[in-house]
């Protein structure tokens, strides 16, 4: 799945004490959506929406049928599967367990356009599934990635665009283009991969400014976005789907969300969702005809900021930051009851079966938040599993603009069995 991808200093700091909502109540909340990622691992566990890449099941692309998938009783045997690099950040072979797969990662940086306007820009290096080895590409700005890791649906730079690209993996060529009336800025498979939410912005999400008196780039205050698509991916075929802001005061017309706050599928495919920063349970749900309708009973305990969602069973939801038990540490919610679990790990990435996670955690003996790497948990278990080499421990995830980007900061994406 949509990040990416949220205030500064003292309102950065405000946003960081409550799980969507941020700092001026706005988008300006949102200003460093991946900043507050990293400082909610220390504070409460703010993170970016998933853009966790899941299955196309169409002709053209890979839909991962064949690969081994994890038991509906929990859990994978992970040691025949599983293909770590410790000593690798950012990695540069295959990073994958029990059939999730780091299928890409980006390095985030803030190229400025103007004295008045930067873009917040994603730099990808995706996985060849021949070579087993992480490619640079500057082609897209943004990228979801099929089951399998072979195939991905890309989108081109200068958002919002006016066609989704289907890309082959392996030879790192468009294989067909959707095009749309509705310029188009964030992408999420559904859980099966027949269906793509495609979320539409009027300008683009990803644009930076610099007002009076500001020393660093920050989102707009008011939000574009329009609605979405849900497109049928073997036809390219689907409707739009108008989607009106609210504003501070609950009319319409108005912006509180983040300026990127991008729609997906909710697991079963019934529903389109995202986060809702100011809103009372943080989230808002629609069928798919674009009519709000009232919270799934099953997806109360959705948080949009935390990456790895719901297990693939559905019976446990990845949640935010704990840091009771462990230092550092997340909570499991159990979908039909909210009973919480404890478990390893800053941030909660993605899904290993039903019982395993990959997670971003720093080290034993680490006094830095921010000095992490990619570990796999297990629910009631103590031991971590290294997957990556340590990110730097600085802050500049967004990277001062105009330089070449912070090679230390990564992100990842991962694509489901």
């Amino acid at each position: 799945m949509n990040v990416d991808d949220i205030v500064r200093d003292a309102l950065r700091e405000q946003a960081a004490e409550q799980p969507p909502a941020a700092a001026g109540f706005a988008d300006r909340v949102l200003a460093v959506r991946r900043r507050r990622r990293t400082r909610r691992i220390a504070a409460a566990a703010v993170v970016t929406v998933a853009v966790v890449a899941v299955g196309v099941g169409v002709p053209l692309l890979d839909s991962g049928k064949h690969d081994v998938r994890p038991s509906g009783g929990g859990g994978v045997v992970v040691e025949k599967k599983t293909k770590a690099h410790p000593d690798q950040s950012p990695p540069r072979e295959e990073i994958s367990v029990g059939g999730t797969t780091l299928a890409g990662y980006f390095i985030p940086d803030t190229v400025k356009k103007t004295a008045e306007t930067a873009v917040y820009q994603r730099t990808y290096h995706l996985l060849n599934p021949k070579t087993g080895k992480y490619a640079k590409t500057v082609d897209w700005s943004w990228v979801a990635v099929a089951p399998g890791a072979k195939t991905a649906a890309v989108l081109e730079q200068d958002l919002p665009t006016s066609r989704i690209g289907l890309l082959d993996l392996t030879t790192g060529k468009v294989e067909r283009w959707i095009p749309v009336e509705r310029g188009v800025g964030g992408l999420a498979f559904s859980r099966d991969g027949r269906k793509l939410v495609a979320t539409t912005y009027a300008k683009n999400p990803d644009l930076r400014v610099k007002t009076e008196g500001d020393i660093e780039w920050s989102p707009e205050w008011t939000s574009s976005r329009s609605g979405f698509y849900v497109l049928d991916v073997a036809s390219g075929k689907g409707d739009w789907n108008e989607v009106k802001l609210a504003s501070d005061d609950g009319e319409l017309g108005g912006s509180v969300l983040n300026s990127r706050q991008d729609f997906a599928l909710t697991d079963d495919g019934l529903h389109v969702w995202s986060g809702n920063p100011m809103g009372d349970i943080g989230k808002e749900f629609w069928d798919l005809k674009g009519n709000k309708v009232p919270t799934p009973a099953k997806d109360k305990h959705l948080q949009w900021y935390v990456d790895a969602g719901k297990s693939p069973d559905g019976s446990l939801v990845a949640g935010e930051f704990a840091g009771k038990r462990w230092k550092t540490s997340s909570w499991i919610v159990d979908a039909a009851t909210g009973e919480t679990t404890e478990v390893h790990g800053q941030q909660l990435l993605a899904w290993v079966g039903n019982k395993q996670l990959i997670a971003w955690d720093i080290g034993k003996n680490d006094k830095s938040e921010f000095h992490q790497r990619l570990v796999l948990v297990t629910i009631g278990s103590d031991k971590e599993t290294p997957l990556s080499g340590f990110r730097q421990s600085d802050e500049g995830i967004e990277g001062e603009a105009g330089n070449a980007g912070n090679a230390g900061r990564w992100e990842p994406v991962f694509a489901q069995p």
